[in-house]
């Protein structure tokens, strides 16, 4: 496994993105006068996920999506309040969490000696970048591919190829892709024909249907799958 580039996702790989939402929905909530109770996260989450999964198959927009899930949301609790707003507050602060999993400062910088880093994401730039700029890693990766700024996602191949041109071409043989979303890490990663590293933490069963290369279940296990 002579892998020259490891091409890593953000969120729920190496970035904590279930804590920066937290902590930037609760903010945001308290500004709107929102409870900030289960109702209204299960509420929030169930509508912001079904745009994401919209979003990777192409169907919205990013722009569109950050402001439709708070119109959906103030419609679904029956507030009347600023849509645009809200969503530039959220961004703001979703962009101010920089929270790492833990590990991944770790692994991160004991990997950098050995391997070419790259970051490949689903996710708006205005949180991205100033989150991947703050951290203790996001030095560490060259380059940074934003779906955002591309306006596609995974796992649809076009994304894969503005990442490999900007990684110089290597061969596909020499690259691993190393996320934790089976829709859009593991399944871009096996449509474009790149070994692909599944990290799941929380033990969910791998499906048969696809040809998942590795998997992990903490991320200190990767130095020692990669040899």
């Amino acid at each position: 496994m002579g892998y020259t580039w490891l091409l890593f996702d953000a969120d729920g790989t190496l970035y904590d993105f279930e804590r920066t939402e937290a902590v930037a929905l609760e903010a945001t909530f308290t500004e709107f006068g929102v409870p900030y109770d289960e109702r209204g996260r299960s509420t929030y989450h169930g509508i912001n996920r079904g745009l994401w999964q919209e979003f990777e198959r192409g169907e919205i927009r990013a722009d569109d999506l950050r402001v439709r899930r708070f119109e959906r949301f103030f419609e679904a609790i029956q507030l009347r309040a600023d849509a645009t707003l809200a969503s530039d507050r959220f961004i703001t602060h979703l962009s101010e969490g920089s929270y790492l999993i833990d590990g991944a400062e770790a692994l991160i910088s004991q990997l950098s000696g050995r391997h070419r880093l790259a970051i490949i994401t689903n996710g708006l730039s205005a949180v991205q970048r100033p989150r991947f700029a703050a951290s203790s890693i996001g030095h560490m990766f060259d380059p940074v591919i934003i779906s955002d700024e591309l306006n596609v996602a995974k796992p649809d191949p076009a994304i894969f190829d503005v990442a490999f041109e900007r990684m110089g071409q290597p061969s596909k043989e020499e690259v691993l892709l190393v996320g934790d979303s089976l829709s859009s890490d593991m399944r871009g990663g096996v449509d474009y024909g790149v070994d692909t590293c599944w990290y799941n933490p929380r033990g969910t069963p791998r499906p048969a249907a696809m040809s998942i290369t590795h998997q992990i279940g903490e991320l200190e296990e990767l130095p020692s799958l990669l040899g």
